[in-house]
């Protein structure tokens, strides 16, 4: 029985732990040859040493174009393709408008705009210039909406799902697809940085539908799905993998809430 990516090579940045490594198991699991592309050094080669001949690891600073130029330059001498990509790199700045300061806005849209942006240019132009391809951006719920002390990072986050549309034009008549995937909370170093465990990690999650945190593997699962061939006909599409969060929060105070919320 063969894998949902058997023999695929994909790219995912931001390989080398939460989100992204997850997304490394799982297709490493569903038969790619994964390329763990990400800043983390030790964090990554260790991955790539466990995963074995499924798996190599090439550092990339998102950021740079040079970067991204050497990552493409060393998958294709070594796999002679590149089928997928996850644009999963990224960073977060919990700070009001008015506090901001030039650096923060540069390291943020550095990152989680430009990072995005140049593994658009160079990943997917070998896609491109191949005639295959599925590219999936992480974008966020604060992709979908605003929130206080996330500006910063809800605006790139707007920006990835705008760059979302626009690749889907100029990629899809060549035949790659291009797609985002909106987490809602998850369970990683970004996400819960206290690493609560148990029930504590759905604290403040209360009012999402769901009322619990996400799991890494709960967004690399969407990942999978937008890069295997069973999503052949969807580009351009955004896929919120939130718990419901973006749909709304619970009035408690109005009937159809969970009873837990009523003594709030």
């Amino acid at each position: 029985m063969t894998g949902r990516l058997q023999d695929k090579v994909a790219i995912i940045t931001g390989g080398a732990r939460g989100m992204g490594e997850a997304t490394v198991r799982l297709f490493a699991r569903e038969g790619a040859k994964v390329v763990i592309a990400d800043v983390l050094e030790a964090e990554g080669q260790a991955l790539a040493a466990e995963l074995g001949d499924l798996a190599m690891f090439q550092r990339l600073d998102v950021s740079d174009e040079g970067s991204w130029t050497a990552l493409v330059d060393a998958v294709m001498a070594r796999h002679g393709r590149i089928d997928a990509l996850v644009n999963n790199a990224a960073v977060v700045a919990f700070t009001p408008i008015i506090a901001l300061t030039s650096e923060q806005i540069d390291r943020v849209l550095g990152i989680n705009v430009k990072g995005t942006m140049l593994g658009l240019k160079h990943a997917g132009g070998a896609m491109c210039a191949a005639g295959r391809g599925a590219i999936v951006n992480i974008s966020s719920v604060d992709g979908l909406r605003g929130a206080n002390s996330l500006a910063l990072y809800s605006s790139s986050k707007w920006a990835v799902r705008g760059l979302t549309k626009t690749a889907a034009l100029e990629f899809g008549h060549l035949g790659v697809r291009v797609n985002s995937v909106h987490p809602g909370g998850v369970n990683t170093v970004m996400g819960n940085p206290q690493a609560l465990e148990g029930e504590a990690k759905n604290a403040g999650y209360e009012r999402v539908p769901m009322q619990r945190i996400g799991e890494p593997e709960e967004i690399a699962a969407a990942s999978l799905f937008l890069c295997s061939d069973e999503a052949s006909y969807i580009c351009g599409a955004e896929l919120s993998v939130d718990g419901g969060w973006s749909a709304g929060y619970y009035h408690h105070y109005l009937p159809g809430a969970p009873a837990s919320l009523t003594s709030i």
